[in-house]
């Protein structure tokens, strides 16, 4: 336990570092897929591939029923009483304990789901590890602290051990069951080893005094979003499953979203993470000014990656999917496709609810918005997914992720407008368009497909940043060439 001196010191977090390690670790988050995705697709197989995304599905919204809204809430609390070592102390205990009640709680109704699985009741039986996992992650802790570091480190450590023993220990499809063992035991491992660092930010508080219930309502509400978020995110999946019955057109929509979800940790995750935290503590100093300016700079380096991503996608994905996920997986490319704009819809939407709805504790109103998506979403799931498969869950997504956006946007106090979005999106179009074209002509002259896909990703974004530099965006001009590249070059000549 930490001196009481030092536990009495403000918690100060830096922006630019808390950045830095969050883009290193997303950056990681990246990576680490490129290199073990190939090898499980060809080593699993689209079968093996489609029961672990299915099976998985399950056990994520049991998860999250399990943790109720405790992440975001907690991360919002933690965030506001950081300097309070006795409150915080006190708010961590609370919040904890009523995650453990809750997390045993659904292990039951888990363990009689299982009971029914069929044949599939082996997976199900080690997925509840993942449930485990769900009342000792205090990820939220740290995150409201903004002392993302520790995080950083251990998630790293554990990760990397995880693909090390994924090589070593996975070799064909019969492994499937013990790759799952796998995948579930190294976040649990990394969660249970947070707690280590609890001494040194929390102090002794009186058990007596803890009031557990009065988060419960509060929870509540964080957790209806995020309920209604798991339709088109996990539900998607088991619906698949469902309606279908075919393991590989799971197969074929995991992958799909695997990239666009590795696209968008490289878009806009680590920077929300980030600003999350800093954000709630700038409402509660009414400092609205400086709020109003993070969002427009978060807003327009979410187009800038955003866009480029997604024009990318659709230029380089026929050549890219074989290539990556090896053979079998062709119907993973249209997928990806036409998923490929809710990289943007999701990044405009995600940036006002982290640095809008949640910080100013208007959960409540962005909850009413996400249900509604929701609604559109499972509609859209039932009517298409019948006729189209994975397609048909796409386009329910869409429309869904739409359908939030245009509510977040119409309400949200002029925070961020749909002029603001358009002044910054049309040239970061005209420079994306001139980049497809080129992924598109140099798909049709290069007969090697790993040759078109490098000269693809190079030359195309080599392309889209220049004829952004010609059209002046100021995103470019002003924030990466100016202040981050002026400031790399004053600090080598200092």
């Amino acid at each position: 336990m930490a001196s009481d001196k030092n536990q009495s010191e403000p918690i100060k977090g830096s922006i630019k570092k808390n950045v830095a390690l969050n883009t290193f670790y997303e950056i990681l988050s990246i990576i680490l897929p490129f290199i073990t995705a190939p090898y499980v697709s060809r080593v699993i197989g689209t079968k093996g591939v489609g029961i672990y995304s299915y099976t998985h599905s399950y056990q994520t919204f049991f998860a999250m029923l399990a943790t109720l809204g405790t992440i975001s809430y907690g991360t919002r609390e933690i965030s506001r009483a950081r300097n309070d070592a006795q409150l915080r102390s006190r708010l961590f205990w609370e919040i904890e304990l009523l995650t453990v009640g809750t997390t045993f709680a659904c292990i039951l109704m888990w363990l009689v789901f299982t009971f029914f699985a069929g044949d599939d009741r082996i997976y199900y039986l080690v997925l509840t590890m993942g449930l485990l996992n769900s009342a000792f992650d205090i990820h939220w802790f740290f995150s409201g602290l903004e002392q993302f570091q520790y995080q950083v480190k251990l998630n790293t450590i554990f990760r990397l051990t995880g693909v090390v023993l994924l090589f070593v220990l996975i070799h064909d499809s019969s492994d499937l069951l013990l790759y799952i063992i796998l995948m579930t035991a190294v976040n649990v491992l990394s969660s249970l080893s947070m707690w280590i660092y609890l001494p040194r930010f929390l102090v002794k508080v009186n058990i007596r005094e803890l009031r557990i219930r009065r988060h419960f309502r509060q929870t509540l509400i964080y957790f209806i979003p995020n309920a209604a978020t798991s339709i088109y995110t996990v539900l998607d999946k088991s619906l698949i499953q469902l309606i279908t019955h075919d393991a590989y057109q799971n197969g074929y929509y995991e992958q799909a979203t695997k990239i666009i979800n590795m696209v968008k940790a490289l878009t806009f995750s680590s920077l929300n993470v980030v600003l999350g935290s800093r954000i709630a503590y700038l409402f509660k100093e009414q400092r609205y000014d400086e709020i109003r300016s993070r969002i427009a700079d978060s807003i327009h380096y979410i187009l800038f990656m955003g866009i480029g991503c997604c024009l990318g996608i659709i230029g380089v994905a026929r050549r890219f999917v074989p290539l990556f996920f090896g053979p079998g997986y062709e119907g993973s490319i249209i997928l990806l496709q036409l998923l490929s704009p809710v990289v943007i819809i999701i990044g405009i939407s995600n940036c006002l609810g982290t640095h809008y709805y949640t910080p100013a504790g208007l959960r409540k109103q962005s909850a009413a918005y996400i249900v509604a998506g929701a609604v559109v979403n499972l509609v859209m799931n039932l009517l298409l997914i019948p006729r189209f498969a994975g397609a048909g869950a796409v386009a329910g997504t869409l429309v869904a992720e739409t359908t939030i956006t245009v509510l977040y946007l119409t309400h949200c106090s002029g925070y961020l407008t749909f002029r603001q979005i358009l002044l910054s999106a049309w040239k970061k179009l005209a420079a994306g368009a001139v980049m497809l074209l080129f992924i598109l002509a140099a798909d049709r002259m290069i007969r090697s497909s790993l040759l078109a896909v490098a000269v693809s990703v190079a030359g195309g974004a080599a392309l889209y940043l220049l004829a952004l530099i010609l059209l002046r965006d100021t995103f470019v001009t002003d924030f990466l060439i100016h202040r981050i590249l002026g400031s790399f070059i004053r600090k080598i000549k200092k």
